[in-house]
Formats: C-alpha cells, structure tokens, sequence
C-alpha cells in the first residue's frame, strides 16, 4: 500500500535518515533477561514530505510501553521561562486551560494556574498547551485538528517543539525514534495549521536540546511578527543540508565505539547517565556491552533494573553509579550537566559528554 504523509496525505515522500534495525525505544528489558536476536529488528527511517515539508517517522512496529521518565530541572525551569514570556507579551487571557500532554512527562498547568487559570472541564479553553505533545500522534492532521478545536475563537494555542533546522544542523541523527511520529520546521508547522483554520503570531527561541521554539498560534489569518521571518531564513539554511544527517550516523557511532574502546584499554571504569530513548540506538548501534561500559545510571525508578535494549548494558540507580566510583562518566543529554553536577558532587570532573563529533570533556 502507497505510504501517504502524515500531515498532509500527499504521496511524496524521500528519506532523509535510515537506522536500518534498532531496538524499540520505549522497551526496556528486565537487567537479567539475555539479549534475544529479534531485539534489535525494528526499522526506523525518518521521510520528508515534499509536498508539506513534514519530516516524518516512516513506520513504527513497536508497542509503545515506556517507563515514566523523571522530568529534568533544564525542562521545567525552561517552562517557567515560556510562560513568563507568553504573559509578558499580553497571550495570557481569560481564565480556562488545556493541556495536551507528552508521555515524557512534564506539565505546564500549576504555571498557568499561578496566572489565574484552571483546567477545563470541557469545551474549548483560553489557552491550550502542547509542549513536545502532539509528535507523538500518528495521524498529524488528525492531531492539529482536535489542537485547533480545543482552543477557543479567541483563545492561543501554545506549541513547543524540538526544531528540525537545530537537529540537522548539530548532526542529531538520534532524536529519531519510534513513537516520535514528526519532526516540525517552522515552515511546515505553518502549513498544517493553516489547514486547520490557524496561523502563528510569534514564536520564542530556547536552547533546550540544543534549539526549541514556542510558537503563540490563534485562529484565522494574522501577520505574525518579525520574529517568525527571521526563524524562517535561519531554518532555511540549516535544512538545505538534510543530506549531512545519514553520514553523521556511521561518525557518531564509530567515534563512540573508539572512545569506549580507548578508555577501556586504559583501565578505565566507564559509566554512562541517562538511559534516554536517544540513547538506545546510539549504545545498540555502537555495539555497547558490559565489557565497555559498565552501567546506564537513570533517576527513572522505572528504568532502573533493566538494561539498554540491545545490550546487556545494565541501568542502574544514581546512588550506585556514585558507589561505584567510575573514573569516567558518558552523559547521554547535555542539557542534564548542570543538574547532575549539582546532584552529585562525588562525580566532579569525571564527566564527559556525548557529542556526534565524538564524546567530549
């Protein structure tokens, strides 16, 4: 059967990325299972479609099961930050709320009550928010649709995303995942809610994950403002090179495997922290084991006693990577340095952190 565009139903699709067979990101093995030969027998393919622009997950097979991560202090301080801007630019008004949520976690609605709001019971709200939300829904249009229709004629939609421009442009091959159905420019959001009956007004730009924006959308034709053009020449650029994205896979990985290799050879006790989803190609690809690293340290009480699919790699507590007393420590999420330095103070200057180019001190 002919694949069709999850956003905008066209047949025009091409790959720009292919993992070939990973692991389910969301399935973590219990830590004394033995790692089966189908473990790793998922495709995952990120398309684009020419016709909406919308980067895509191609296929997913797997059965969404994740633990309940445990959300960082860089996600919720950067919360407080969107909300306060947003009021600040007069989008705060009336008095309801919806949120769509994210099975990361994470919620914006005690912030929002701090304004006066609460959570409607029904019917369409004041504001309505999506903060990494609405990338988990397979059916886009379907998803901006029921966005649209919960916001009220006068209300503010609120959407934040992880940019596609800053994915491609640092090489971050592994924000490709299962359950992650899309990955949004700027220019394709506008198309997808202009056909839902909505247009963008401004937007705000943060360094979480390396590039996020929050977009203020509202209903009908509005001029959004010089912010929205200047996102859109940058963005531009940075997605004239989609092509760069597959050959950063094969460098990511070997240069990992290089350097856990190299730290081994000199007797080192090498650890990793975050056993984040953008991490189970990455260690599974890498051909990650117990011989080359240790252990995954997670503060998920839901992770911990697994191990990373794929590998036998096992997950353990932040306390016990703290009693292990590791030589080295490979953090997974860059946004988490300064929350775990603070966290765990035994572990200063043990720390280095994953980067396609290659881990980094």
């Amino acid at each position: 059967m002919t694949r069709r565009c999850r956003g905008c139903a066209k047949t025009t699709l091409t790959t720009v990325l292919d993992l070939g067979s990973v692991p389910a990101a969301d399935h973590f093995p219990p830590r004394d299972t033995p790692v089966a030969d189908t473990e790793c027998g998922h495709p995952l393919r990120m398309d684009r479609c020419a016709a909406c622009g919308l980067a895509q997950l191609a296929d997913d097979d797997t059965v969404t099961a994740e633990p309940r991560g445990v959300e960082p202090r860089a996600l919720r301080d950067q919360a407080a930050e969107a909300v306060g801007l947003v009021h600040a630019a007069g989008l705060l008004r009336g008095s309801t709320v919806t949120e769509f949520g994210s099975p990361h976690g994470g919620t914006w609605l005690p912030l929002l009550a701090e304004h006066g709001f609460t959570e409607s019971t029904g019917g369409p709200s004041d504001v309505v928010l999506d903060c990494f939300g609405i990338m988990h829904e397979p059916d886009q249009r379907a998803a901006f649709a029921a966005r649209a229709a919960a916001t009220a004629p006068d209300g503010v939609l609120l959407v934040q995303y992880h940019s596609l421009a800053t994915i491609v442009a640092q090489g971050q091959w592994n924000a490709l995942r299962h359950g992650h159905f899309a990955y949004y420019s700027l220019s394709t959001l506008r198309t997808l809610l202009r056909a839902a009956g909505m247009s963008v007004v401004t937007a705000w730009e943060f360094d979480l994950y390396g590039g996020t924006v929050l977009l203020a959308v509202r209903h009908g034709d509005h001029t959004p403002d010089t912010v929205i053009d200047r996102l859109l020449a940058a963005e531009a650029d940075a997605l004239s090179s989609t092509a760069e994205l597959q050959q950063t896979v094969d460098r990511h990985v070997h240069a990992l495997r290089d350097w856990l290799e190299t730290a081994v050879a000199q007797d080192l006790r090498v650890y990793a922290y975050g056993a984040a989803s953008r991490a189970v190609a990455l260690l599974s690809m890498a051909g990650a084991h117990r011989g080359l690293l240790a252990g995954v340290a997670d503060a998920s009480p839901g992770k911990q006693g697994c191990r990373m699919p794929g590998t036998d790699v096992a997950i353990i507590s932040p306390a016990e990577l703290v009693a292990a007393e590791p030589d080295v420590v490979l953090l997974t999420l860059p946004d988490l340095l300064a929350e775990v330095s603070a966290a765990l103070p035994e572990l200063d200057g043990r720390w280095v952190i994953d980067d396609p180019a290659g881990p980094r001190g």
